[in-house]
């Protein structure tokens, strides 16, 4: 479990650090700083942190955890947000790689962090969250550490505008597609794309002036809506079909198929087995070698632990989750029709029906494979994170 987000109060977390956005002086006030110095024990972590002095903006600095279910609050200061052009970016990133810097000093196994500057420092929350994953990133390429991304509540954590737009988009489309394939029992008529249905549900929306409401909300009436449509090309397919109907048609009851007749030439079972397919692990160390990866980059671009990646490469009937399966997917770089096999062989596949499937089918289609950025996603829309 190198990187996970959770959603929880960061003072009930078990790690072996805690970060603390502290006061650069020894102070507390609102906010994080707050809630830990109340958990902890406020006058012996006050007491603790008079030792330390003045932090600088980006800086960090250990003190004991005291009541915290930690051995080590480590304290940063970090930047407050003064449009961007004062190097903010910079020093916020500081305040984790030089907390974990500081935790790697201390032996420490794991760390929780908090969304630093993000509340009342005025950071642009996913600004801040650029800065947080980039800096953990750096940091799990040369080290293993077990770090968590606390998140109070959802006010707190945002994607970029342009990136939960497209994939809110892309995920409307394809539910689109999906729900017409369930309703209708088929795929969509010729020429009717997820592109022309999301059209037409908009295009419904401002008929109904439902400008406001969600596809899955609006998506029995604009069933009704394709109804007669559907019908009309239905009942033009049955009239040109009618000169070739079969007798049974007219009566409406149609014969029973004949029992299938079992076949000299059928092949055996054992013939069958003997042509089976790649397991996963072949696959996914075939993969590995096409790509001139090493174990350790794999194991740490698909965020999962080393000693379960040692469990896949030692065991050739090995089957993992289906997170696994695609966080590896994600480490290799693989495009969907890769990555689908990659699934198949453990027994998986992508559904248009599920919001995880549809997000990591995006984030494939638009070449996102940095691990935490589809974690970030992920969380943001409540899902199983990968590697975790």
């Amino acid at each position: 479990m190198p990187f996970q987000i959770i959603r929880d109060d960061i003072t009930r977390v078990r790690a072996d650090a805690i970060v603390n956005t502290a006061n650069p002086d020894p102070i507390y006030a609102s906010g994080t700083d707050h809630a830990i110095y109340v958990a902890a024990g406020p006058e012996e972590l006050l007491s603790a942190r008079r030792e330390i002095g003045e932090i600088a903006v980006g800086e960090a600095k250990a003190t004991p955890a005291f009541r915290l279910n930690a051995r080590y609050i480590i304290h940063t200061v970090g930047p407050a947000w003064e449009g961007g052009d004062h190097g903010e970016m910079e020093a916020l990133a500081s305040c984790y790689s030089n907390s974990l810097k500081l935790a790697d000093r201390l032996n420490v196994k794991s760390i929780a962090f908090p969304l630093i500057s993000a509340g009342v420092y005025g950071f642009p929350k996913d600004k801040a969250l650029s800065a947080a994953l980039g800096a953990i990133a750096a940091f799990l390429e040369d080290h293993e550490m077990d770090i968590t991304l606390v998140v109070f509540n959802r006010t707190a954590f945002e994607l970029s505008a342009g990136l939960a737009g497209s994939v809110r988009q892309f995920i409307d489309d394809r539910y689109v597609e999906a729900r017409h394939a369930e309703e209708y029992g088929m795929g969509y008529p010729q020429g009717y794309s997820a592109g022309k249905a999301e059209q037409r549900l908009n295009e419904h929306r401002k008929r109904k002036k439902l400008t406001n409401i969600r596809p899955d909300q609006a998506y029995a009436s604009e069933s009704e809506a394709r109804v007669e449509e559907l019908s009309e090309d239905l009942e033009e397919k049955r009239d040109m079909s009618l000169c070739s109907a079969p007798v049974w048609a007219s009566s409406g009851s149609a014969p029973k198929p004949a029992a299938p007749k079992a076949s000299a030439s059928s092949p055996k079972l054992s013939d069958i087995i003997k042509h089976i397919g790649e397991s996963f692990q072949q696959m996914l160390f075939r993969k590995i070698d096409e790509k001139g990866m090493t174990d350790a980059e794999v194991y740490k671009k698909a965020n999962i632990d080393r000693r379960l990646f040692s469990k896949i490469r030692s065991n050739p009937y090995y089957c993992p989750r289906k997170q696994t399966a695609v966080a590896l997917a994600i480490a290799l770089g693989l495009n969907l029709d890769e990555t689908i096999d990659l699934l198949k062989s453990a027994g998986y596949a992508l559904s248009p029906s599920s919001i995880f499937d549809l997000i990591i089918e995006y984030c494939i289609e638009h070449r996102i494979y940095d691990i935490f950025e589809v974690n970030a996603i992920l969380f943001d829309y409540d899902q199983p994170l990968l590697g975790v």
